[in-house]
């Protein structure tokens, strides 16, 4: 997962509050352990509706160890100009909150991109082990004053993207739609979206799909050399076939970049649908 690029000349970057998350179990030896988390609000008292964020996975333990934003600023802009606070965790294994790593798949790409491994990729465990994180931070935001706690809103990217996936079919309370951007598990760039065990991940969105209350939103572009073009398309299929209220907007390529990156770099791409979405599926923050 890329650091974000820096923003234009004389664009005055949100500045975050930091708060700390306890997490029961997820230290070592079984221990809690505080999950770091970066806190943006927008002008005024609140309460606000909140957007809670769920970062992706880097390939490289020593890129997930420097993590350092784990939603990129000018992503944060976009929802406060909307009214939203955004709460975007780090979550354990991963930059300054560090410890365990409990969310690897056990997936290995050769250097031809060829899926490297023995029986199938754990996306299960993966997804599960950061939704259990996650969860525990939709139950801190329910308890801040400056919150509204019947207006939050799930969004992830990646293995993040995910993540909210599977976050939103547990129906917590408060939680009133789902953003997924280029959700998956247990993919490579090298691989050219040959994702190890795809059918595994549809198997879940199948799930998933069948307790899913709120709407969600997914976005995907065409390029996006993880997943490939065709993965996510099934994946939505098979979470659609469970009757939950969804959307799927395939994007162009992204220019110049991964399609993986449509987050950070496709804002013209994804803007406008998540806006009409927002508008005709969530209201709009003042409500």
């Amino acid at each position: 997962m890329r650091e974000p690029h820096a923003q234009a000349e004389n664009t005055v970057e949100p500045v975050p509050e930091i708060a700390k998350i306890t997490i029961k179990g997820s230290g070592f030896f079984g221990g809690d352990r505080d999950m770091v988390t970066k806190i943006f609000k927008p002008g005024g008292d609140g309460p606000f509706p909140v957007l809670l964020f769920s970062h992706g996975r880097a390939g490289e333990a020593e890129e997930r160890a420097k993590l350092k934003y784990p939603i990129p600023l000018g992503h944060v802009q976009y929802w406060l100009k909307k009214g939203y606070a955004v709460i975007a965790p780090i979550r354990p294994g991963y930059g300054e909150t560090g410890g365990v790593d409990r969310e690897s798949t056990g997936a290995h790409y050769d250097a031809s991109g060829k899926c490297d491994i023995q029986g199938k990729a754990d996306h299960a465990h993966t997804v599960n082990s950061a939704r259990t994180v996650m969860l525990s931070a939709v139950d801190w935001i329910r308890n801040q004053s400056w919150a509204r706690h019947d207006r939050i809103l799930l969004e992830g990217q990646s293995v993040g993207g995910i993540t909210t996936v599977a976050l939103c079919a547990t129906n917590p309370p408060g939680v009133v739609g789902c953003i997924n951007f280029s959700g998956g598990s247990g993919g490579s760039p090298k691989s050219e979206g040959k994702v190890c065990n795809p059918e595994v991940i549809d198997g879940l969105m199948r799930e998933w799909g069948k307790t899913t209350k709120v709407p969600s939103i997914w976005f995907y572009a065409a390029n996006d050399q993880y997943w490939g073009p065709d993965n996510p398309k099934q994946w939505h299929k098979s979470f659609a076939a469970g009757g939950s209220a969804t959307t799927f907007i395939g994007t162009d390529v992204v220019p110049t970049e991964d399609g993986h990156q449509l987050l950070r770099k496709g804002g013209r791409m994804w803007s406008i649908p998540l806006n009409d979405w927002l508008k005709n599926t969530c209201h709009t923050a003042n409500d």
